[in-house]
C-alpha cells in the first residue's frame, strides 16, 4: 500500500489525492516491457520464414525498436515478405487459371511454383538458421535494398 508523498498518510494504490492533506499523488509510471527482449536476432529471422504465417513475424520485427538499425534481421524480414507476396500471387492469380484450363498442358503449373516456393522458405529457415544472409533471385536485391533504406 502507498503512502502520500507529502504527509506519508497511506493512500490507496489507485488515489489520485491524499484524503489527509489533499496532495496530488505522483501517477505511477508503468514499465513496459519489450516482448522481443528475449528473442535473438537468429530466432526473429529465422522466423521470418515460415511458411504462411512467417509475415506475421516479419511486420513484427520490421515495426519493432529492437532490429530498427540490425539490417541482416530486417533483410530476412523484407524477403520473408517478398516470399509470401509471391506464395499470395500464385494462390490467387496463378491457381484459378490453371483450375480453369482443365485440359491444358500447364495445369499443375501452379503446384511445381507451391512447391518451389515452399523449398524456398525451407532453405532460407537453413540459411538464417546458419546466421547467413543468402539473397534469392530477384527478390533478394529488392530485400536488400529495402533493409538499407534505398
Amino acid at each position: 500500500m502507498p503512502f502520500c508523498s507529502n504527509c506519508g498518510n497511506q493512500v490507496g494504490a489507485r488515489d489520485s489525492f491524499c484524503a489527509k492533506c489533499g496532495t496530488r499523488q505522483p501517477i505511477p509510471t508503468l514499465q513496459t516491457q519489450d516482448v522481443l527482449a528475449g528473442i535473438s536476432p537468429r530466432t526473429a529471422s529465422i522466423l521470418c520464414y515460415i511458411p504462411t504465417v512467417g509475415w506475421i513475424a516479419c511486420v513484427i520485427v520490421l515495426a519493432t525498436q529492437r532490429f530498427r538499425n540490425d539490417t541482416i534481421v530486417r533483410f530476412h524480414a523484407f524477403q520473408g515478405l517478398y516470399l509470401f507476396a509471391l506464395w499470395l500471387f500464385v494462390q490467387w492469380a496463378v491457381h484459378p487459371i490453371c483450375a480453369a484450363l482443365e485440359d491444358s498442358p500447364f495445369i499443375r503449373i501452379d503446384r511445381l511454383m507451391e512447391g518451389t516456393i515452399m523449398g524456398l522458405w525451407i532453405f532460407m529457415i537453413i540459411k538464417a538458421a546458419h546466421e547467413e544472409a543468402y539473397a534469392l533471385p530477384l527478390i533478394g536485391d529488392l530485400a536488400q535494398k529495402s533493409a538499407a533504406g534505398k
